[in-house]
């Protein structure tokens, strides 16, 4: 806030040195003039300082998608980041950000899982038998006491 507050009070400055010359457009950011900041002026001069930092080459757009990413990444509904790129439909950003959602989905489970109460330990459920993405049966071994083994094969869908 310190920043936008800093950047406010030299866009003030500027107004008044710049009196009725100053084009008054609303915007936070523009020219020392007022005016608006012309889209390929910003990515000319954000080439040149990703280039002058010694950083590799990134466009401009692209940090877009890096914030939409690491915002799915970190657990944003995906309706939030949606509205936050300004997409019209949740499913564009459904569409575009596919790939980070299984990764999404996956954190999603575990966390989920981890919150399920455990049974105690002499009610230990275990799969065996299944390897990811097979659809065979599986066999499931339920222990509900120190001498009792219960087996019994189980269908599972996918």
């Amino acid at each position: 806030m310190d920043a936008l507050r800093t950047h406010l009070a030299k866009q003030a400055a500027d107004r008044l040195s710049w009196g009725e010359a100053w084009q008054d457009t609303g915007r936070i950011f523009t020219q020392e003039n007022g005016e608006w900041l012309h889209p390929g002026w910003l990515t000319d001069y954000f080439e040149r300082l990703v280039e002058a930092s010694g950083l590799p080459p990134i466009r401009l757009h692209d940090l877009r998608h890096v914030a939409a990413s690491l915002m799915l990444a970190a657990g944003v509904d995906v309706k939030i980041v949606s509205e936050t790129l300004g997409h019209s439909d949740s499913r564009i950003t459904r569409d575009i950000y596919q790939s980070v959602l299984p990764k999404v989905g996956a954190e999603a489970a575990e966390a989920t899982a981890r919150m399920v109460p455990r049974a105690a330990s002499s009610k230990i459920a275990r799969t065996a038998g299944l390897t990811s993405g097979s659809h065979a049966p599986a066999e499931i071994i339920a222990i509900s006491g120190p001498a009792t083994l219960d087996k019994e094969k189980a269908q599972v869908s996918g």
